[in-house]
């Protein structure tokens, strides 16, 4: 009997210890629903299998002999949701592709809490997400750059050709670039990623008029191709795939791609707990299956892989923090309250965080005389008899429309008549009063630096600030925007760092000059609709804020009501910045302080891009992948023999001008 014990305590040690890979050849299968299939080791393992993880993934695999390994927490999935392209937000509707957090109640907005929304499945937020293929301006990249001098290759040139492998740019219907004036210029992008960016093959022909109407202002610039890194009025395509007019995203045209591959492997239903470190020398992951990962901490269901080459991060703007924080790189105060080791003390894991605030302005035409509108898919019989027609016979049509492909995306300097008042008060604010009272010195040094370029920025042409989507019909949508001034955080719970999501605070509103740069915003608006010799004679009516909304405070009383913080890009938590300025990452995306440890995703932006995120997203993982494989462009010159650009200075910022090896 005592013999019996004695086996099932040896048999209950192993069952409560991690559980190691099974070491094997390359698995016939490359997805996996748990760790007990999967490798010992792989060259690379990358954590998160999103709009980043997959890029990288991809492109690591390419040779067929580099292994690569995807740890994702949410499923393959072939949801209708997903696919569908008509009106844009079909992939949010399904609340099982979606992490189901809330942020910590927001001051500013009336302790108001705000949905944290990311995709939780295969593809991550490129599967759903609205489908806006927008890049941003030119100077938000070269911003990036200039953190760490005017010699580092974060510019916008030296994105340019990442943004350009990235998609898969296809032109619009000739016919329908015609009648709509629906111009581009196809050498901003390239054509052989397995991403697409294509367009719809219809256009309300109202779109084209409202775009137009801003001629009516003095002042309003307009480009020639989003793609071009100039800000103005401009068409954008979406992300979608116009041979099937279906949604293109990471799992489309990265994982399927791959999927093939031997050295390819993706686990699925899996979350990381943290990093396995030797020293400070990042050698693998542990992982448990999603429905456990409460119990993440007590090891029983734990599976342990080893990385030989280098372990990255790319589990986006909300998670990835969480498993650096987890592996005991971060804020030594914060680990130690979650009774956390600090291997690494790194105050900036967490902090900048960013996203795109989304004010509620509505305006409705009472005259608009243009048809069809997208009302009319709804009020008009005939016109959505069609609809459905054109639709169930050859997939054309309004339902091939996302959420419209064309917007404004102006300077501050363009819709402000203070830019220039409001730029110098924001150089000359005392920073840290925006920032939590034990922020740390380094993340405060960063704000400020930040702080500094955005004050020029606010007086600048080549900064986009201000953002209204149209859609060509009686109605309109919501403003964004594009640089916020606030920053807030993304920390784990102290009170169950394993169990628990992230406490996710915005902290809307803590830079009062948001304010003042937002009601300029609504004042703007108003100028476009109601003040405005191009839409007079469609005798708009404004139904929000409301005309008895006019002062600075008017307008705070309001955002406080009705502000979003989040347009769903959470970004700049694991920063790109000196380390003397709060940065996580250095310009090869490499943690600080930790061997064979990169993080590459959302996180990583040091400032938001005055646009979507998505795309960004794509290039900077272009660019990671060959930072891991090749290492920045100065190693690169010295194996090649040849100078991978040259420098060149134009209007005080630092361009690159590339060569082949791009």
């Amino acid at each position: 009997m005592a013999r019996l014990g004695a086996v099932l305590t040896a048999i209950l040690a192993l069952v409560q210890q991690p559980c190691l890979a099974y070491p094997r050849a390359h698995h016939a299968s490359r997805v996996f629903l748990n760790g007990r299939d999967i490798d010992e080791q792989y060259d690379y393992i990358i954590v998160g299998g999103g709009t980043a993880g997959l890029t990288v993934a991809d492109r690591l695999t390419e040779d067929g002999k580099t292994t690569v390994l995807v740890v994702e927490y949410g499923q393959l999935s072939n949801s209708d949701s997903i696919r569908t392209v008509a009106g844009g937000f079909n992939g949010m509707s399904d609340r099982t592709l979606l992490y189901d957090i809330q942020s910590v109640p927001q001051t500013n907005l009336r302790n108001r809490t705000i949905a944290v929304l990311a995709g939780k499945v295969v593809g991550g937020s490129s599967a759903v997400n609205a489908m806006m293929t927008v890049r941003s301006a030119a100077d938000d990249y070269t911003r990036w750059g200039s953190f760490f001098g005017e010699d580092s290759h974060w510019t916008w040139e030296g994105l340019l050709p990442y943004f350009k492998r990235a998609l898969n740019f296809v032109p619009p219907d000739a016919a329908v670039a015609e009648s709509a004036n629906i111009s581009y210029d196809a050498s901003y992008w390239g054509d052989t990623s397995g991403v697409y960016a294509g367009w719809p093959s219809f256009q309300y022909p109202g779109t084209a008029a409202q775009m137009e109407a801003f001629k009516g202002i003095p002042g309003v610039p307009f480009s020639k191709d989003s793609g071009s890194g100039e800000p103005g009025v401009y068409w954008f395509p979406t992300f979608m795939d116009p041979s099937i007019v279906e949604r293109s995203y990471a799992r489309t045209g990265h994982h399927d791609r791959a999927a093939n591959r031997t050295n390819y492997h993706l686990v699925t239903g899996s979350k990381v707990t943290r990093v396995v470190l030797e020293g400070t020398t990042a050698t693998g992951v542990i992982f448990v299956p999603v429905e456990s990962d409460s119990s993440a901490k007590n090891g029983t269901q734990e599976t342990v892989v080893r990385a030989k080459k280098e372990v990255i991060v790319s589990a986006g703007g909300i998670h990835s923090p969480q498993v650096l924080q987890l592996s005991g790189i971060g804020p030594r105060k914060l680990l130690s309250s979650a009774g956390i080791e600090t291997v690494v003390d790194l105050p900036g894991v967490g902090q900048n965080f960013q996203d795109h605030p989304m004010l509620q302005a509505a305006f409705m035409y009472r005259n608009f005389t243009i048809h069809p509108t997208p009302e009319d898919a709804f009020l008009d019989r005939d016109f959505a008899s069609w609809v459905d027609t054109v639709w169930a016979e050859n997939r054309t049509g309004p339902r091939s429309i996302a959420v419209g492909n064309a917007a404004a995306w102006l300077p501050f300097s363009v819709i402000s008549e203070r830019a220039a008042n409001l730029s110098a008060t924001l150089a000359a604010q005392n920073h840290t009063l925006a920032l939590p009272p034990d922020t740390d010195p380094t993340v405060a040094a960063g704000y400020r630096a930040q702080m500094l370029s955005y004050a020029r920025a606010l007086n600048s042409p080549g900064t986009a600030f201000y953002n209204l989507v149209l859609s060509g019909g009686r109605s309109s949508g919501a403003l964004v925007n594009l640089h916020p001034l606030s920053r807030g955080t993304v920390n784990i719970d102290p009170s169950d760092p394993y169990g628990a999501e992230p406490l996710v605070d915005y902290r809307a509103l803590t830079n009062p000059l948001d304010t003042a740069v937002m009601a300029d915003f609504f004042r703007f608006t108003r100028r476009y609709y109601l003040d405005n010799p191009r839409t007079s004679a469609w005798r708009a009516t404004e139904l929000a804020p409301g005309a008895d909304t006019q002062t600075d405070e008017d307008f705070a009383a309001y955002l406080a009501e009705t502000l979003s913080p989040s347009e769903f890009h959470p970004s700049g938590t694991c920063a790109m910045l000196p380390r003397e300025l709060g940065g996580v990452v250095d310009e090869e995306l490499r943690v600080y302080g930790v061997q064979g440890l990169r993080v590459v995703d959302a996180s990583v932006f040091p400032t938001l891009p005055g646009g979507n995120t998505c795309q960004p997203t794509y290039a900077v993982a272009e660019k990671a992948a060959d930072l891991i494989r090749y290492g920045p462009p100065e190693k690169r010159e010295k194996r090649q023999g040849k100078l991978p650009y040259k420098r060149t200075k134009e209007s005080g910022l630092l361009h690159w001008v590339t060569s082949a090896w791009a």
